[in-house]
């Protein structure tokens, strides 16, 4: 199971950041504005647009305000097995934003590795401009 780690320091107040990640139905406006293009919610689930065309169905596992941590999973699609997480710490006078995702098949792991990378750069770009 390949498994790809992210981590930024975001100069937002920690507060800030996490109003914005667990505000899981609005990426597109909130979070990753240019990296997502659309974020909208049936029942449990999010449907995420991508910039680049792609979607997926992101089901919400759990949104943790004590230790500010969203995890998701996508059930199906071409993953075997996906779970993502991120979750929030204090870093000095911002916050440490890491990311990580587990996933099936391995062959899959550069192409979520590129989408993650650009992913987190406009995550610390709108949080940084908001």
């Amino acid at each position: 199971m390949a498994t790809i780690n992210k981590e930024v320091e975001i100069n937002a107040s920690p507060e800030t950041v996490w109003e914005a990640l667990s505000d899981v139905g609005a990426l597109h406006t909130r979070l990753a504005a240019g990296f997502v293009a659309d974020t909208r919610m049936e029942g449990t689930a999010r449907i995420v647009t991508f910039a680049n065309g792609t979607v997926a169905r992101e089901e919400i596992i759990a949104v943790d305000d004590a230790v500010r941590r969203v995890a998701w999973a996508i059930v199906g699609q071409q993953f075997h097995h996906f779970n993502g997480a991120a979750q929030l710490f204090d870093h000095g006078d911002g916050t440490r934003f890491v990311w990580t995702t587990d996933l099936l098949p391995d062959e899959l792991a550069p192409h979520v590795d590129e989408m993650m990378t650009a992913g987190i750069a406009a995550i610390k770009r709108t949080l940084e401009a908001a």
